[in-house]
């Protein structure tokens, strides 16, 4: 049986392990145990992606006071390694919100560093950590050519978060941050759409990339401020067009009574003094 064969006989039964680990009441020893086996069979079968996931699920069960251990660092470097190499993954937060991950700050600061860079920052602190350690990205067996095209997609993710109102970005702007040439542009925003990072069309006449739609990558207290800058903007102009719907109710309302008004006004002019039969010219027949 081939090696992708094999994960996919075993696939339909995964969506019930978990309800089967806690009914089997099993130790975090022996959940690590079984995601770590699943997830090698997972990468053998070239299924990259999934077998990240039980990986993590893996790190996952390493309790606090064991986070710092030789077990835990080993797994959370491994984990690191294959979410820094995928071409596809571009979410950290799953790794820096663990415990083993965190104290890899202590045991292993520079690749924290880097999950920093990867999580929050730009192309241009990507460019200085690598100036700052030199040839340390090769030694580790990564990918650099993939951690470039990485951090040139999350630079415009990020700056498109923040382009504010405007809500677009130029292309000179853009070519700046992810230090390209400018006719190169529209072949990166058509990558960070593709990526799912942002949403948005192109404007060649205007040469500029208008944004329907993107995500942080992170929320710190500066995302916070923007986005309560936003709602009180929107609320500001809800209010605006609730007030303009109330002045054209009250105007609709007062207009229908005095249409009422004018119709009331017709009926009682016709009927108020009473029905008077019309008038008309009579000839005095008379005999003599």
């Amino acid at each position: 049986m081939s090696r992708s064969a094999s994960y996919d006989s075993l696939r339909p039964y995964l969506e019930d392990l978990e309800g089967w680990l806690t009914q089997w009441n099993a130790t975090p020893v022996q959940q690590r145990k079984l995601y770590l086996r699943i997830a090698a069979i997972g990468r053998d079968a070239g299924e990259e992606e999934e077998a990240y996931q039980y990986h993590v699920k893996a790190l996952r069960t390493i309790p606090g006071e064991d986070a710092s251990g030789e077990e835990a660092r080993k797994l959370s470097v491994d984990a690191l390694k294959t979410a820094f190499n995928s071409p596809t993954h571009f979410d950290f937060e799953d790794l820096t919100s663990l415990d083993a991950v965190q104290a890899l700050r202590n045991s292993d600061p520079v690749y924290f560093q880097l999950l920093e860079i990867l999580t929050a920052d730009l192309l241009e602190d990507f460019r200085d950590f690598e100036e700052e350690h030199q040839n340390w990205v090769e030694e580790q067996e990564l990918n650099e050519p993939a951690l470039t095209r990485k951090m040139r997609l999350l630079t415009l993710a990020s700056l498109a978060a923040s382009s504010g109102q405007s809500r677009s970005l130029p292309y000179g702007a853009i070519a700046k941050a992810l230090q390209i040439p400018s006719e190169d542009v529209e072949m990166w925003v058509i990558d960070v759409i593709r990526a799912g990072l942002v949403e948005g069309k192109l404007s060649q006449l205007n040469q500029t990339f208008l944004i329907h739609r993107s995500t942080y990558r992170v929320f710190r207290e500066n995302q916070w401020r923007e986005v309560a800058g936003r709602l009180d903007m929107w609320r500001t102009s809800l209010m605006g067009v609730l007030e303009v719907i109330r002045r054209e109710k009250e105007s609709m309302i007062a207009q229908k009574e005095q249409e009422l008004r004018q119709v009331e006004t017709k009926i009682n002019g016709n009927t108020g003094g009473g029905y008077r039969r019309p008038q008309r010219d009579t000839i005095d027949v008379g005999m003599d």
